[in-house]
């Protein structure tokens, strides 16, 4: 596995490294060895699927409260998408920044999402699903959410979103 940090400290792109020959290739999309040589997270306690028809579908940002943080790992597995994430940490160096990293079926990226960070993906095409690992089981009482146009973050969606869930058009704003 290949592991680059991004902008927001403790938030990674990872890539399957690819052992090739005449039959493809063959790589590892999970190891918590190598999770853990890198000061990260490798307690898994779910996997979870989304899977979306249309093009402009947007899901987020979501996150859960203390004590139920999740960490995640994000991947495309059919078709692509934009997967952005907040750092909502208020005593990060990078608080209130946000990336988005474009994961597809065929760059094979994975994005890892520390705790306190806030997530959601808008679908670049049609038939879109996306695999996340996490660390933490589902809590309703604890999931929290922001809204996805929130002009604190003032995110750079590559497009007006033509879908989003009656919950997800409802998030607040973000309060400090």
């Amino acid at each position: 596995m290949i592991f680059t940090e991004t902008k927001l400290k403790g938030a990674f792109e990872i890539e399957i490294k690819k052992l090739t020959d005449e039959r493809g290739f063959f790589g590892r999309s999970w190891c918590a060895n190598e999770m853990e040589d890198h000061g990260l997270k490798a307690s898994l306690r779910q996997a979870n699927t989304s899977f979306s028809n249309k093009k402009g579908t947007l899901r987020g940002m979501h996150y859960q409260m203390d004590p139920y943080q999740e960490t995640k790992l994000i991947r495309c597995t059919r078709g692509a998408i934009l997967d952005v994430i907040i750092d909502l940490r208020p005593n990060s160096s990078t608080f209130k920044q946000w990336i988005g990293v474009e994961l597809t079926q065929d760059n094979y990226k994975m994005l890892y999402v520390p705790e306190d960070f806030a997530h959601g993906f808008i679908t670049l095409e049609d038939n879109c699903e996306v695999t996340y690992l996490v660390t933490q089981f589902y809590t309703p009482g604890a999931e929290k959410g922001i809204r996805w146009n929130d002009p604190l973050f003032n995110i750079a969606w590559p497009f007006e979103p033509v879908l989003i869930s009656e919950k997800d058009k409802t998030h607040p704003n973000y309060i400090v």
